[in-house]
């Protein structure tokens, strides 16, 4: 009988929630009017810019801090990716930044006391030549020294573990073997945002959306605060996060980034049954695939060959995108696309990120990741809030100072995948 009553009041309470359109729903973080002086400004309202604010908080147990955001949070990159979390690097830099990531996005949901969905479904990489199947054991050999989980899989296991995978040899891209790292996945970007920043205000951080930074002020060589649509604002430490448009801040303060922006388009399909319960990517033909929670089929590609801000790209892409994955999987040929769109990919010359203080007292850069920047989202966050709050870097982000141009150091994650996804 009380069971019965539970359920039947659950029902009607969803019903009136669903037509009260919000009105009456507790909100999961404040939304203040900006104040004229914090001690620390993000510039970023995406899952890197909230992550810093919220390790900022809660491991440093600094609070004088303001997140800006010149849209909705994560309405940029974050709400723009195919959500793919893996740490099978080759480099030892690399490995070491999206392991540490890929540990806290397994402990991240308990965290931040917010279900980010995070799915160890796996991520297998497929190869499709002989020369790319040896390079790949190469670079299993390396994973693993690191102590990262990466294992070899013939054909005939990957049909086995991919049933509706094409693995005939006459195909244009024969799927020649692959490296599966197990503890990859996928995660729900806006969750994500959410739970970053309802943990980060909880901590008494000010998030502030549509509010766009006009200007960054200098006194000679120190950060004096910032220019916004809702007024100036002094800060001494000013971490900008802003994905693509990292150029056009860093112009703002006098510096010249080596980064270009460039679309990186991605799609779903139409809704199905349940088909495949990992994450598929293969560096030759640049396309991933993997089926979301609601059905869809998540297709991802390259970058677009030109420099761009728009948040769309050209034709070609997801026509080559559309056909590799047909021809590996056969069974989606008469899906129909849902939805198609862009994200803004900064990249620098080596495909490694910039996670970096700069020449002007207080202000520190956390950019160019290219395309992998959703699976660094807590170990970026985490060590970017390190490095602003000692102005130091600690050992994971050393190597991606912005001096790594100047002297030759470089992470060439160009060269050791092909493809930085």
């Amino acid at each position: 009988m009380i069971k019965n009553f539970k359920q039947k009041y659950s029902i009607f309470s969803l019903a009136r929630n669903s037509l009260s359109y919000h009105k009456n729903w507790n909100k999961a973080w404040r939304s203040p009017h900006p104040k004229k002086n914090y001690d620390i400004i993000i510039v970023g309202g995406g899952g890197h810019g909230l992550a810093t604010a919220y390790y900022l908080a809660s491991v440093h147990k600094l609070n004088n801090i303001a997140v800006i955001e010149k849209g909705w949070l994560g309405g940029g990159n974050t709400g723009r990716n195919t959500t793919i979390i893996r740490s099978n690097y080759l480099w030892d830099e690399s490995a070491a930044i999206y392991e540490h990531a890929l540990k806290l996005w397994e402990s991240l949901s308990t965290e931040l006391n917010f279900n980010v969905m995070f799915s160890q479904r796996g991520v297998l990489t497929i190869s499709h030549s002989e020369h790319e199947l040896k390079e790949m054991s190469r670079r299993v050999h390396a994973i693993r020294l690191n102590g990262i989980d990466s294992e070899i899989l013939s054909p005939s296991q990957i049909k086995e573990f991919i049933p509706i995978i094409n693995t005939n040899q006459n195909i244009r891209y024969p799927v020649m073997g692959g490296f599966l790292q197990k503890r990859g996945g996928t995660a729900r970007h806006d969750a994500v945002a959410w739970g970053y920043a309802r943990a980060a205000d909880s901590l008494g951080v000010d998030i502030i959306q549509n509010c766009e930074v006009q200007g960054i002020i200098r006194d000679q060589n120190k950060i004096k605060g910032i220019i916004t649509s809702k007024g100036e604002i002094s800060t001494k430490k000013l971490g900008v996060v802003v994905a693509g448009h990292s150029s056009l801040l860093a112009e703002m303060a006098g510096l010249k980034l080596p980064i270009q922006s460039r679309p990186l388009q991605a799609l779903v399909s139409e809704p199905i049954k349940p088909i495949l319960d990992t994450v598929i990517m293969s560096n030759a033909v640049h396309m991933y695939i993997s089926q979301s929670d609601k059905g869809e089929m998540v297709l991802g590609a390259g970058v677009d060959k030109y420099n761009s801000y728009a948040q769309k790209g050209s034709f070609p892409v997801p026509q080559h995108m559309i056909s590799a994955a047909v021809e590996l999987f056969p069974v989606l040929s008469r899906l129909r696309m849902l939805r198609h769109w862009g994200g803004i990919v900064d990249t620098c010359p080596d495909a490694s990120p910039i996670i970096s203080k700069t020449d002007v007292d207080g202000l520190y850069f956390n950019c160019g990741w290219g395309t992998g920047g959703f699976k660094a989202t807590p170990g970026s966050g985490h060590v970017f809030a390190d490095l602003i709050a000692n102005n130091e870097p600690n050992k994971i982000s050393a190597p991606y100072s912005i001096n790594r141009f100047n002297t030759g150091f470089l992470i060439d994650e160009h060269g050791a995948a092909g493809v930085a996804h």
